[in-house]
């Protein structure tokens, strides 16, 4: 029985140290062997290094990645008040404007043309090709949904100060929205080859406040 015991114990510590010796692959696991070669270390410390830096890169990037997930997400920014819906609808070579929630008093909605000012009719300040005989009024601090369509030819509604730029396609409503943060007159022209007016319809948006937005309704 004692022979027994001593002969396995011999193979335990053979079997031990020839694992050590050999550098023999273990169950389940996960990394390299020990070097035994100074190549080798070189590429075991790079992996290490280049492991950890790996590391810091995924945590930052999930972490980023959550944060714009969760703040962007609609339930955590909440509109505050409904859209407010404006029509645009192109021509050779004009706009024409609709605000959708209001009607007049005969219960008509509220319409208009665009056209450009010409050169013999500009006032002192305002800007040749690009100034309008009627602007686009809208509130700032509101939302605004705009409702674009054509009914010739394909157009580009762009207003590059406000970051707006929706094509206009005959038989087709594009949306985009519209959100202002200070008042003041905004430019732009159609940015789509329509025809050989294309460089002569201008348009303006005139950011105004609550007050103001709604007196110039009810002058219309």
């Amino acid at each position: 029985m004692i022979y027994n015991l001593i002969n396995r114990t011999l193979d335990l510590n053979v079997l031990f140290l020839n694992q050590i010796l050999n550098d023999a692959p273990e169950p389940w696991q996960i990394g390299y062997q020990d070097s035994a070669a100074p190549g080798f270390t070189g590429v075991v410390e790079l992996h290490n290094t280049l492991f950890f830096y790996i590391v810091i890169i995924c945590i930052s990037v999930f972490w980023m990645l959550g944060t714009i997930i969760y703040s962007h997400n609609y339930k955590n920014n909440p509109i505050a008040h409904k859209y407010l819906n404006h029509g645009r609808f192109v021509h050779q070579w004009y706009w024409s404007f609709e605000y959708s929630d209001y009607v007049t008093e005969s219960g008509d909605p509220i319409e208009f043309d665009s056209y450009m000012i010409p050169d013999s009719d500009l006032e002192l300040g305002q800007f040749r090709l690009l100034d309008v005989d009627n602007r686009v009024v809208i509130p700032v601090d509101t939302h605004i949904r705009l409702i674009v369509t054509s009914a010739d030819v394909i157009h580009d509604y762009a207003v590059p100060s406000l970051g707006l730029k929706i094509d206009a396609c005959p038989g087709r409503l594009n949306q985009a929205s519209l959100l202002t943060e200070r008042t003041g007159v905004f430019y732009g022209q159609c940015s789509e080859l329509c025809g050989v007016y294309h460089g002569f319809m201008p348009t303006a948006i005139e950011a105004v406040s609550v007050e103001n937005y709604l007196s110039f309704l009810d002058s219309l």
